[in-house]
């Protein structure tokens, strides 16, 4: 007898967040940029326009061309499915939509003059997030630990002596947002056992 393989769709937020990710670079692509800095990028602008705020939020789903783009969905691609199995969709979106937030608005007081657009603090947010999957009460990970050292180490070595176009700040906030929200979900989980 033969097995039926079927196709699951495992993973619909971080699936969405990809489909729309890649619909915003295409969209970007076809308008030359235009979309990309009306709707999917944050910087300094008038609070009386609507669309700052939709900015604060919509920047993680522009990136500036198909490499960045790659960067930042398939390690999403990689970590977000485990997260939204032990954490639930719900969960997995607040965190996305805490970490746009948070960075957004950080971006838009302190950076006036920065374009910000791309995943890749909720990436960070994912990847310390992670490292609480295995965590249990009165404990804390050596797999935090270690990863918040490379990981924010890392950035904070590259924000300071390596001069690039990549956001540091932003992905050491979105760790914090990742550390920070996995830390009250696990705790919470753990409480109603």
């Amino acid at each position: 007898m033969k097995r039926k393989v079927k196709i699951s769709f495992n993973s619909p937020v971080v699936l969405w967040f990809s489909v729309i990710s890649l619909a915003a670079l295409i969209i970007g692509a076809i308008t030359q940029g235009a979309s990309t800095r009306l709707l999917f990028s944050v910087y300094r602008s008038s609070l009386e326009n609507p669309l700052t705020y939709v900015r604060f939020i919509g920047h993680v789903f522009g990136h500036a061309n198909w490499s960045h783009f790659i960067g930042n969905i398939m390690l999403l691609l990689v970590v977000g499915p485990m997260l939204e199995e032990k954490y639930g969709s719900s969960n997995i979106l607040f965190v996305i939509l805490a970490t746009a937030l948070v960075t957004g608005i950080v971006n838009f007081i302190f950076f006036p003059h920065v374009q910000l657009l791309g995943a890749s603090g909720v990436v960070f947010a994912f990847i310390l997030l992670s490292s609480f999957t295995s965590i249990r009460e009165g404990t804390i990970p050596i797999t935090f630990i270690l990863v918040a050292l490379i990981y924010i180490g890392g950035e904070i070595y590259d924000g300071v002596f390596v001069k690039d176009n990549v956001a540091n700040l932003t992905h050491i906030i979105g760790g914090g947002v990742g550390s920070g929200l996995g830390y009250v979900m696990t705790k919470n989980k753990m409480a109603r056992y």
